[in-house]
């Protein structure tokens, strides 16, 4: 039995063809990539644009008869897929850089238009990795415009390989350069001062060679609690969003967001526990009602239900679920870890099959997931075409029904 199961499913709080070519708008110009390391750095092509509505609703168009209804979701003027492509796992080397590139041609190819990465995953290489998928993608057809690009910022991460000396290249690549003081750090790995997070992002920029990026996270903020208390922490979040709705106004980025771990699904007393509300409202002080903060990205699964399941959220004198105060506060979530690295792909209980259906326990674990009340988009780890056609199936099939999860719930408590 997969922890967690039984207590979701018993849960009482949930009720619950291609553009031609030519009418491409996104152009591609060659520059020198930035480089922050004294290497000689190759000629890398940069896309121009960004994702658009309309390149979106194109993109969902064109997929008519392709992808069942509810596949494609309209979310904060964008058109997501349910189902994305993550870029976390493997080794910084050459054929997992081209394992991932051609995975995300393959996801683009078959409806997955949400492309997530980091600045630290693979030291850097999983963005380069989404940069020449994207340059393949125009080549093929495929207009920047269509394809929703994010990732994410906050930890410490050397350059391609791990330099012999990470102290010494950290001193001198970000101290050195005032980049960022030590007493910044959290956990020996983690910042989100302002300076720090401008230099993350003209590096990702670069590695991906893209003009904007559409969804940029602070990478698990909660770290930052870890070691400071929490008004210093609120603190330190009010000056990156400032940093980063000024950077929504220079076009660097359309959508800031948080990609956290344990912030969101913990008890609300926890040290590192986090309140959506908080943000929100220092997001408006700064910007108003037209703020860009709209992106909470956590871990949601069959063995990790919390965001459905555990009321730690406090909205207007309410206790709510985070999905709840998500919907409350118009800020859209995102499921990582769909598949708790492969944890909850095999051995489900079978009245899981029984309610779900469906050919495989891989895709009744996504299907659970992207089918769920408050999630927007499923992301899954994918390093090869193969994985990619496997769960590709899911974009042809319609999300769980009321019934399906019904038939869940009952058996799962009966269970």
């Amino acid at each position: 039995m997969i922890l967690g199961v039984t207590d979701f499913l018993g849960a009482s709080r949930v009720a619950c063809a291609l553009t031609p070519k030519a009418r491409r708008i996104a152009q591609v110009r060659p520059v020198a990539a930035v480089c922050y390391t004294g290497c000689a750095c190759p000629t890398r092509t940069v896309v121009t644009d960004k994702a658009t509505n309309s390149g979106t609703q194109t993109y969902a168009r064109n997929f008519k008869g392709r992808a069942a209804d509810g596949h494609f979701r309209e979310v904060q003027g964008l058109v997501l897929s349910s189902l994305g492509i993550g870029t976390y796992l493997g080794q910084p080397d050459e054929r997992t850089d081209a394992g991932y590139t051609s995975a995300i041609v393959a996801a683009v190819e078959n409806g997955i238009n949400v492309v997530d990465a980091a600045i630290n995953y693979r030291f850097q290489r999983s963005e380069r990795s989404v940069g020449t998928a994207l340059v393949q993608l125009e080549d093929q057809g495929f207009a920047r415009e269509q394809i929703v690009v994010c990732t994410k910022a906050g930890y410490l991460t050397p350059d391609a390989k791990l330099p012999a000396d990470p102290n010494r290249y950290f001193f001198e690549e970000y101290i050195q350069r005032g980049i960022f003081q030590a007493r910044d750090i959290a956990a020996g790995s983690h910042c989100i001062a302002p300076r720090f997070l401008q230099d993350q992002m003209a590096r990702s920029l670069a590695n991906m060679g893209v003009d904007s990026i559409d969804i940029f996270y602070l990478h698990n903020p909660e770290t930052q609690l870890t070691e400071i208390p929490k008004p210093q922490f609120l603190s330190r979040v009010r000056e990156a969003f400032h940093f980063l709705e000024a950077t929504v106004a220079n076009g660097k980025i359309q959508f800031y967001g948080m990609a956290t771990w344990n912030g969101f699904r913990q008890d609300a007393t926890a040290r590192d526990a986090m309140q959506l509300s908080d943000f929100v409202t220092i997001a408006k002080e700064i910007a108003g009602d037209s703020h860009h903060f709209r992106f909470v990205q956590l871990p949601f699964n069959l063995g990790m239900t919390e965001a459905l399941t555990l009321g730690n959220q406090s909205v207007d004198g309410k206790t709510l679920t985070i999905t709840e105060a998500a919907e409350e506060l118009n800020v859209t979530l995102i499921a990582s870890a769909s598949l708790l690295q492969g944890q909850v792909a095999s051995n489900l209980p079978t009245f899981v099959a029984d309610a779900l259906g469906l050919e495989s326990d891989a895709e009744r674990a996504l299907q659970f997931v992207r089918s769920s009340p408050g999630i927007t988009t499923a992301l899954v780890g994918m390093t090869s075409e193969q994985h990619v056609v496997a769960n590709a199936k899911l974009v042809a099939i319609p999300p769980a029904t009321i019934d399906q999860f019904s038939r869940l719930f009952s058996r799962g408590q009966a269970g």
